[in-house]
């Protein structure tokens, strides 16, 4: 497991990297269809991977947002 760090940021921050991340999850999301139309399966795996990933970073950020 990663080592886990403690990083001090405003709601504002955390704003900015939820919208940076849904950005590049939305790439990742495209690439992986491209990627599904092309057959190209290692391909779709690893940006699936990618998405999904960044999916669950995206989930715990938004929850210290506030509303």
């Amino acid at each position: 497991m990663s080592k886990a760090h403690t990083v001090k940021l405003t709601s504002d921050e955390i704003e900015m990297l939820v919208d940076a991340l849904e950005a590049d999850m939305e790439g990742y999301v495209e690439a992986a269809k491209e990627a599904r139309a092309n057959n190209k399966r290692d391909d779709v795996a690893m940006f699936t991977e990618a998405a999904t990933r960044i999916q669950a970073l995206l989930s715990r950020l938004q929850e210290l947002v506030e509303d």
